[in-house]
């Protein structure tokens, strides 16, 4: 690998992790606004989305300069190809924030809405997955990546049972069902979050494995009644 190569690929890398930086915070903040009711705080969250996507375009100039000028391969050609995809997965997460802050403004008229803990327990725990995704990245670490891809599952069950808690609201309290479907739009894109960084971790799998870990549970042999 040239010198030159080298230094772009260092540099696109840098300019990814700027970006995670910027992404996690959106994600915190809009999530301290719907969960502590700091509508206050949704401002910040969109005052950082078009910077997220003026970068996301940048970022994926330069893996597409890389790709034509150097022609990487091997090792070099995932590096450029696990950045472009996660780039386009930080800019979707980002508009999961924005959407939590539209819904953390909408709940903000419903004063006598309460939520629930398990929505914070799993805004957390969608974070932490973030995070997490990009520090295997940094790393290079693909047993804590497959770890964050495990937690997805984790999400889920909280989020299963926000909805449930959501259906009694709805049956027990008719002047809050408005409010109850901003909450349950607000658990989905918590769930999207997480998905999104179980698909950076995947993307560090195939960094460092050199295997497409998607769907890969479905691909496994099955036994064959016949024998």
């Amino acid at each position: 690998m040239s010198k030159h190569l080298e230094r772009d690929l260092q540099t696109l890398e840098q300019a990814l992790l700027a970006q995670a930086s910027i992404v996690e915070s959106m994600i915190r903040t809009a999530s301290r606004a719907l969960c502590e009711r700091q509508v206050e705080l949704v401002w910040d969250v969109m005052d950082n989305e078009q910077l997220v996507n003026a970068r996301e375009v940048t970022i994926e100039e330069e893996c597409l300069k890389i790709l034509a000028l150097h022609q990487p391969v091997a090792i070099d050609l995932r590096r450029t190809a696990a950045v472009l995809k996660i780039n386009g997965d930080l800019e979707r997460i980002a508009d999961l924030a924005v959407n939590l802050g539209e819904r953390a403004r909408a709940l903000d008229n419903y004063p006598d809405f309460y939520g629930s803990e398990n929505l914070q327990k799993m805004a957390t725990m969608s974070v932490e997955m973030v995070r997490g995704a990009i520090d295997a990245f940094v790393e290079f670490d693909a047993s804590q990546a497959s770890r964050i891809r495990n937690r997805d599952g984790e999400v889920n069950d909280l989020n299963v049972l926000l909805i449930e808690e959501i259906h009694e609201i709805m049956r027990t309290r008719s002047d809050l069902v408005e409010a109850a479907l901003h909450y349950f739009s607000a658990t989905r894109h918590i769930e999207r979050i997480a998905d999104h960084a179980t698909n950076i971790a995947e993307d560090v799998m195939y960094l460092v494995e050199g295997e497409i870990a998607r769907h890969r549970y479905e691909t496994q042999p099955q036994n064959n009644p016949a024998k």
